[in-house]
């Protein structure tokens, strides 16, 4: 049977950083309070100039946000379908990263990817984390309210964290999702007044959608700890 992985952290050139030891549970350890811009570079001598990181989602997701703001100097986004299907990637020699999230600060731990993480064992290595900021917006096609809102998208990480937004405006029915900016690419794609998605501001700009909310998210200081894998040395 496989070994799964305990996370504990050490420090790395002053920056907090997870390294991975095999454990007989999976265990995440209180988050490490740790400015935003504080970023926890994984690159090595032997790091490509332009990683590939695998993540679940589309492009305009806020694991992209991850990827930008880990590699600030630029990084190619490789998006997946699935968690587990990103993790492959990273196995298979298709990327040399995945990023992952971990946990967020209104729903707590992202079962789902954790899962993943869980199911690969020792085969990937963690080799730091990055912790985003999470502003939710409600997108619609170009004209639409929200009054004429009837369905709204998202993943379900993401819906659980505007339950308030919900309970406010009851004739919306929250719709689950693989992601926000799948989400967002859906409802842009139908263009139909009566349906809308959660998502960032940035997969609004991409998929050409109208802000029609800003900051539905419960909490105002939201965020979502992210971390990368590699394979291991």
């Amino acid at each position: 049977m496989p070994q799964t992985l305990r996370l504990t952290y050490g420090r790395v050139n002053m920056y907090p950083v997870i390294v991975r030891r095999p454990a007989a549970i999976f265990f995440l350890p209180p988050v490490v309070v740790v400015a935003a811009t504080h970023r926890v570079s994984p690159v090595t001598e032997s790091t490509p100039p332009i990683p590939h990181v695998a993540f679940q989602g589309e492009i305009g997701a806020f694991s992209e946000m991850a990827i930008r703001q880990q590699w600030p100097d630029g990084a190619r986004p490789v998006p997946s379908a699935t968690f587990p299907d990103a993790l492959a990637r990273v196995l298979a020699g298709d990327a040399h990263y995945a990023i992952v999230p971990v946990e967020s600060a209104i729903v707590g731990r992202v079962e789902i990817a954790l899962e993943a993480l869980e199911a690969v064992g020792n085969a990937l290595e963690v080799r730091a984390e990055t912790r985003v900021p999470v502003h939710l917006c409600l997108l619609a096609p170009r004209g639409a309210t929200l009054a004429e809102l009837r369905e709204v998208h998202s993943h379900p990480v993401a819906l659980a964290q505007c339950r308030i937004f919900f309970a406010r405006h009851s004739w919306l029915v929250s719709t689950p999702h693989a992601d926000t900016a799948g989400a967002a690419r859906d409802v842009a794609t139908a263009g139909e007044r009566t349906r809308g998605a959660i998502a960032s501001a940035m997969a609004a700009e991409r998929y050409g959608l109208e802000i029609i909310a800003r900051h539905v998210e419960d909490v105002s200081a939201n965020w979502t700890r992210f971390v990368v894998v590699s394979k291991r040395d």
